[in-house]
């Protein structure tokens, strides 16, 4: 066993997991409802690394004062984690940063909106990334694996090393992705597509001709590479029986705090 997968082994949870314990689960299941992913390319000149520093420590940190805001979570690909792709459709191709905003309700975009207004008078956002897509989902599902002990309700907050982000067209249950090693749980969300919710940073390549689309966002607490890896057969077999059509199906790395140029693009 290798000294990674041994630091693994050794500070697995042990016991019977959350999801098995129904008083556990009658004491509280969260009120998280949408999820606000935005997908964006790599920085033009190449300031990744000063980009994710300013929005971890500034404006990431800022929209928790928001009531209606419950987490945010934000992961990058490399090189490696491109090769380790099963799925891009040319409209999600430049996609190297994805950040995901976790809310009680779609009313809280009024709220999120203002507060980035705010701050841009302020003069408080000096960096941009170019968009690839910023939409807001409706959460679907949500499972865990029996290995990571705690509930399939509280994975956002379960320290990840990565995440496996699936984007596709069609709905379907995500649960079946996290019988793959590696894969502590998974967190499904579903748009509309055809909501329009009058803010200028909501984009999407995809059309409403085109069908639901759906976000699954599985929690990596091995390599993100090695779990791409396991990923692919059980997402061919998904594709292929016509559950979903991938528009994205990409391993990324946590943001590690600090460290803002460990892992980039």
């Amino acid at each position: 066993m290798s000294s990674f997968a041994s630091s693994i082994a050794r500070s697995s949870p042990s016991g019977r997991p959350s999801d098995e314990i129904p008083g556990v689960l009658a004491l509280g299941r969260g009120d998280v409802a949408e999820m606000f992913v935005s997908l964006s390319a790599r920085h033009p000149e190449g300031r990744d690394a000063e980009y994710l520093a300013w929005h971890t420590l500034d404006h990431r940190a800022e929209q928790h004062r928001l009531l209606e805001v419950r987490g945010s979570l934000r992961f990058v690909s490399t090189p490696a984690c491109r090769s380790a792709r099963v799925a891009a459709d040319p409209r999600y191709e430049a996609t190297d940063h994805f950040m995901v905003y976790l809310f009680t309700d779609q009313a809280a975009m009024d709220s999120f909106y203002g507060l980035g207004e705010e701050l841009f008078k302020a003069g408080r956002m000096p960096h941009r990334l170019p968009a690839v897509e910023g939409d807001l989902y409706t959460l679907a599902g949500k499972a865990a694996a029996p290995h990571a002990v705690a509930g399939a309700d509280v994975l956002p907050w379960r320290p990840a090393l990565g995440a496996y982000l699936l984007v596709e067209l069609g709905v379907a249950a995500a649960d079946r992705l996290v019988d793959i090693d590696g894969v502590a749980g998974v967190w499904w969300a579903v748009s509309d597509l055809g909501r329009s919710m009058g803010y200028d940073w909501f984009v999407t390549p995809t059309s409403p001709d085109e069908g639901p689309k759906q976000v699954s966002l599985c929690f990596i607490d091995g390599d993100p590479v090695d779990a791409a890896r396991r990923l692919q057969p059980i997402l061919e077999k998904r594709w292929a029986d016509g559950l979903a059509r991938p528009l994205l199906a990409a391993p990324f790395y946590s943001v590690v705090p600090y460290e803002w140029d460990r892992h980039l693009p």
